[in-house]
């Protein structure tokens, strides 16, 4: 397949550009843009430039509002709920990230959370802003329904990423980002659009048959990471991110990959935790452990690996396909 370079500079004017064009206000366009060249160049590629297709087909069908802006209110010292008001989930996520260290600074501990969103990307980016800042973070996302309940057969949790991340005393955050199937639904979708085959253990078909046929895998269900676990895992996602935000559960919001239809309606919650609320120690105490991990035959630290990508790309360009960037060319002529 026929690939282009971009710059990091080029690859946020395109999606810039792009959704500007398909009728989303440069203000919101300008978030949308950081976070899906923030995907590419963590090797996120699912996040990334292939998502801006169907993020300005939701916008010129109305499933997305480009045009309107988040609000926020502090319900408690401590708590902000922000209304993306069916919106991207990028300028309402910018607007708790903008609140939520001074609210973490006053009392210890600062809890945002998200409803009337949208797909909110890589859910390692937000966290390890706040770790950049000298807080602990920890962020949870529903997603529309994906998954089915361990031993059950109907989709009714989506694949709720749960991200993590801490400062550490002279060297970048340990960044922990999981999807809770086996997989992000992300890459499924990268493989309808490259033609590639899955896995086989990644997805079941719309009857209930492991599958490595990606198309099959779209209209089927994920399989959870972990089993069980990851099954009890999302519900406790599905609870804090939808049910205590008054965001739509899963199996109550549209698809993210349906062009047609309401908006999405789904929510994200965001913790940020001082890092010094118990004292000057924890940064160093979190490199101590930083260092026994990296030190260790085998063993790699969570969030080093796309750091590394992310400083090779700044410099060598993301690699985007020719055919992708023809279609996003078309968007909206």
């Amino acid at each position: 397949m026929t690939s282009r370079t971009l710059t990091p500079a080029e690859a946020h004017a395109l999606v810039v550009d792009t959704l500007t064009r398909c009728g989303t206000d440069p203000a919101n366009a300008v978030p949308v843009a950081e976070a899906l060249v923030g995907a590419e160049l963590t090797g996120q590629y699912g996040h990334g430039l292939r998502r801006l297709p169907t993020y300005a087909r939701h916008v010129l069908t109305g499933k997305v509002k480009g045009r309107v802006q988040p609000t926020s209110q502090r319900t408690r010292p401590g708590a902000l709920l922000v209304d993306a008001h069916d919106g991207f989930a990028y300028p309402a996520l910018d607007m708790a990230l903008e609140q939520l260290p001074e609210m973490a600074r006053e009392n210890g501990i600062a809890l945002a959370g998200l409803h009337n969103s949208h797909h909110c990307g890589v859910a390692g980016l937000p966290v390890e802003r706040l770790a950049q800042q000298g807080f602990l973070a920890i962020f949870m996302a529903n997603a529309p329904a994906a998954m089915a309940p361990w031993g059950g057969r109907k989709p009714l949790f989506g694949t709720d990423p749960i991200a993590f991340a801490a400062p550490v005393a002279g060297g970048d955050p340990v960044v922990i980002d999981i999807s809770l199937s086996k997989v992000a639904k992300g890459k499924i979708m990268a493989a309808t659009q490259t033609g590639e085959d899955i896995p086989e253990g990644w997805a079941l078909d719309a009857d209930g048959n492991p599958t490595t046929d990606a198309h099959a895998a779209m209209k089927g269900t994920m399989l959870p990471m972990g089993e069980a676990k990851g099954t009890a895992l999302a519900i406790m996602v599905e609870m804090l991110a939808a049910g205590l935000t008054g965001a739509l559960y899963a199996h109550e919001a549209n698809s993210f990959f349906d062009v047609e239809g309401d908006p999405m309606g789904v929510g994200q919650v965001i913790l940020a935790i001082d890092a010094t609320v118990f004292g000057p120690h924890a940064t160093t105490r979190f490199a101590d452990m930083a260092r026994e991990i990296e030190e260790m035959d085998g063993a790699r630290l969570p969030g080093r690996r796309r750091q590394q990508i992310r400083s090779e790309l700044s410099r060598t360009g993301i690699a985007a396909d020719v055919s992708l960037l023809e279609e996003i060319d078309g968007l909206a002529r």
